[in-house]
């Protein structure tokens, strides 16, 4: 009888590959597996929250969390965070080909675990209480994950940079970034920059008393997408010549900034700024700001992807 063969993403080769399902009886396991984490992946058992310490790379290293029975990629490590449950937490996997959610009705409650997708450990569950841009948390076992580290290679082919830009209301700037999702562009996230005022919140930015920018934060590859192709975004969707104004929206908060993170990124930036206003394509002169990034602030979680959470047309940028 021929293997089953499934497909899931291995992060190394940052492709899709086809493996066969891994099949063990209970004694196979527990061979293999301490008793706490046969208990976990094999019997559905949760572990004791703050009782573990989950393994994290190196400073300045890379690493991907594996499933603990059959080493299938399951986590990045940039992609956790902290959310003080006691668990470790991840707002989402590295496919949704690696992992398998199912109901869960124990204990009288409706939840939705998470599932080794190649040899069905159990995992934990996921909530719908994570930070953007996915808005889930996948509440996993630490003791059914294992850290691998990523070589060199793979961690230069998927290495992230991020990149700022202000250019009117956040919402409509998000959204056209995010036209750029798996061409380059991972995620995208809304907030506040370019002001005096730590922790700023809406109503503050408003009140043209913080000083800040509504600004985009877009997390993207260097080597699928260049930061020249998001300036050429940036530049399209809004009018660089309107000083504290993008059409009907009037205010500080609305201005046009390149927020740069590096050298490199202010020299484009400046280059590209020069080429287009050689270029005579506006009756005015381009007042876009080039300054460094002090901090990014995140905006309110009902700012994040606004019109994707209101299942409406994108209204406040102008179409590329």
């Amino acid at each position: 009888m021929a293997a089953e063969k499934i497909k899931i993403f291995d992060v190394k080769s940052n492709s899709i590959i086809e493996v066969e399902k891994v099949y063990k009886t209970d004694a196979q396991w527990q061979k293999i597996l301490t008793p706490e984490q046969f208990k976990v992946t094999r019997q559905k058992g949760t572990e004791v929250a703050f009782s573990k310490t989950c393994p994290i790379p190196p400073k300045g290293g890379a690493g991907i969390y594996q499933c603990v029975c059959c080493g299938t990629d399951l986590f990045k490590y940039e992609n956790k965070f902290e959310s003080g449950t006691g668990w470790p937490s991840f707002w989402e996997p590295v496919s949704k080909l690696n992992v398998r959610l199912e109901a869960d009705e124990s204990f009288g409650m409706m939840r939705t675990e998470v599932n080794c997708a190649r040899c069905g450990a159990h995992l934990g569950h996921v909530f719908d209480d994570g930070p953007p841009p996915t808005g889930k948390r996948y509440c996993i076992n630490t003791v059914a994950l294992k850290l691998a580290m990523m070589d060199n290679i793979a961690r230069t082919e998927n290495k992230t940079e991020r990149a700022i830009f202000a250019a009117g209301c956040f919402w409509g700037v998000e959204a056209a970034f995010r036209e750029l999702l798996n061409k380059g562009v991972i995620s995208t996230r809304v907030g506040y920059s370019g002001g005096h005022t730590s922790n700023p919140t809406y109503e503050t930015v408003s009140s043209h008393t913080t000083g800040h920018a509504e600004s985009v934060e877009v997390a993207y590859v260097p080597k699928k997408i260049s930061y020249d192709d998001l300036l050429r975004v940036f530049w399209s969707i809004h009018d660089p010549t309107t000083l504290d104004r993008q059409g009907p929206d009037v205010g500080s908060q609305y201005r046009s900034v390149i927020f740069y993170t590096s050298e490199e990124q202010k020299k484009l930036a400046t280059e590209s700024k020069e080429k287009l206003n050689k270029s005579k394509k506006y009756n005015g002169k381009i007042v876009t700001e080039i300054v460094p990034l002090s901090e990014f602030y995140q905006a309110e979680g009902y700012h994040q992807q606004y019109f994707q959470k209101k299942g409406i047309k994108p209204t406040c940028h102008i179409p590329k």
